[in-house]
Parts: C-alpha cells; structure tokens; sequence
C-alpha cells in the first residue's frame, strides 16, 4: 500500500468497511471523517486510480450509478497495512465515559 495517498487509503477502507458503496456514499462517509466537504474532481479519480492498481473494482447498479468492491489484493492490501501497523502501535481499547 506504498503507493497509494493517504486519501486513497482511506478511501479503500470505507470501500472495504461498505457494502459494494456507491460514490456518494463514499463521499458522505468522507466528508463526515474529514470534516470537508469533498469534491467530484477530487473522489472519482482517486476512485479510478484504485481500479486501475487492482485494489478496487467498479460495478454498475443502474445506468447512472457505479459501485465499488474491494479485491483480493486490495484485502491483502489492507491486512498487510493492518500488520505493519500492529508491529508499531498498540491499539488498546478505549472506553469513553
């Protein structure tokens, strides 16, 4: 996952996190972590730049909607990540009271 922006990554993991999310689902849950409002030109070629490594595939609901999974190597992506992770940060539960 060296490759890919921050932005991106984040991306995968709602992808990852949705049931095969359509964009603006995807810019919702976006714009609700970052706080900002996210644009078209920034979402949709970050989105194919994902298809384009492997990590994401795009589908289509109807003639106006596209979807998005995530691959195999995009999970392998993901859990690789999530391993490096563990290697560096302890991730103990927090409770909020």
């Amino acid at each position: 996952m060296y490759d890919v922006t921050g932005f991106q990554r984040d991306l995968l993991y709602i992808i990852a996190g949705g049931d095969e999310p359509h964009g603006l689902a995807i810019k919702d849950e976006l714009e609700d972590y970052y706080e900002t409002e996210i644009s078209a030109g920034r979402l949709y070629p970050n989105l194919d730049t994902l298809v384009e490594k492997g990590l994401v595939e795009k589908g289509h609901k109807d003639r106006r909607t596209n979807f998005y999974s995530v691959t195999r190597r995009g999970q392998r992506e993901i859990d690789a990540r999530a391993d490096w992770e563990a290697e560096y940060v302890d991730h103990p539960i927090s409770v909020n009271a």
